[in-house]
């Protein structure tokens, strides 16, 4: 991969980031970006979440050097893309929503073509092995039209890795595409990130981010609402859910349940809503010991990132 720099330099950072697209044909002028202040730090697995429409791919087009921003500042591991742009390219690879390629060029025509571009020098192109970890060997001389959605999608991947970029970023890289491509994709993610290659992921899979970001950042309307370590903003809603089976047939709550707002689902188990913060478990299961009842299962789902995703966007919305 591309020599890691200072780790104190963040992989990303933004300051003030501001973008307005002029209004055109009966459509209001539409601002995408709203002073976005925003730093990925590097080696990680770093989530862009929000909704359709919320900024985030204005934001990675304004690093790609696809859209001018109206104001701010950005830094890619340290390089400002408007002094040095070139520099700036070379330390990002872009894959994006959209499956735009050559339908004329084959796998192996297009990374060695994109290989030109970025000046890798023939003797250190990775063009087969980039084509092997992509799962798209046997289709190397393909012509691109005759692949599946799902093999374009990979020869996006595979085209944004050619130039060995420290930063990855992948908008929306598993949409539309089946389950067993989504985990040969993360496994590769996977390696690339042991190498120090930092990943930056949009996706509306809320499960996915949850399950491979270290960091997440949250963006709505074009305004960044949450960015932290994903466990502490998960930890934010404090929120869990009990259920406890019984032995007992229970027609109502007993009353030393009803003080934490227990309820019967209609299986008879109890369900209990509460802020680990302000409620010890071990308090609710005394309760059960005092109601003479026989636990015989019990069961905690915990907030996730949906939860909090649907909170934050909502909140905005009533605002």
């Amino acid at each position: 991969m591309g020599a890691m720099g200072s780790g104190d330099v963040p992989a990303i950072a933004i300051a003030g980031l501001e973008k307005t697209y002029r209004a055109r044909k009966g459509e209001p002028a539409k601002r995408a970006l709203d002073s976005v202040d925003l730093t990925v730090p590097r080696g990680g697995i770093f989530g862009l979440l929000g909704p359709n429409g919320a900024g985030k791919s204005t934001l990675i087009n304004v690093l790609a050097g696809l859209v001018t921003k109206d104001a701010g500042r950005v830094r890619i591991c340290g390089i400002d893309p408007d002094q040095n742009p070139r520099r700036a390219r070379r330390s990002i690879g872009v894959v994006p929503q959209e499956l735009n390629l050559d339908a004329f060029f084959s796998p192996r025509e297009a990374l060695e073509f994109q290989a030109g571009l970025y000046g890798v020098p023939k003797a250190r192109r990775r063009t087969d092995e980039i084509l092997r970890k992509v799962g798209l060997s046997d289709k190397a001389d393909a012509y691109a039209r005759s692949l599946s959605g799902g093999m374009r999608r990979r020869l996006l991947v595979a085209k944004a890795l050619v130039h060995n970029p420290e930063v990855v970023i992948l908008d929306e890289p598993t949409a539309g595409v089946d389950v067993e491509l989504r985990r040969q994709l993360w496994d590769y993610m996977g390696e690339l990130n042991a190498q120090g290659v930092t990943i930056v992921l949009t996706t509306h899979y809320l499960e996915e981010a949850e399950a491979l970001c270290d960091d997440i950042a949250i963006i709505d309307s074009g305004r960044l609402v949450a960015c932290d370590k994903k466990d502490r903003l998960v930890r934010q809603l404090d929120d869990k859910t009990l259920t406890i089976a019984v032995a007992e047939a229970l027609d109502a709550v007993p009353s030393s349940l009803l003080g934490f707002g227990a309820a019967l689902d209609r299986e008879g188990r109890l369900t209990l809503h509460y802020q680990p913060s302000r409620t010890r478990i071990a308090d609710i299961l005394s309760a059960v010991q005092a109601a003479n009842l026989t636990i015989t299962d019990l069961a905690t789902t915990e907030a996730d990132l949906e939860t909090l995703f649907v909170r934050l966007t909502a909140r905005r919305d009533a605002a």
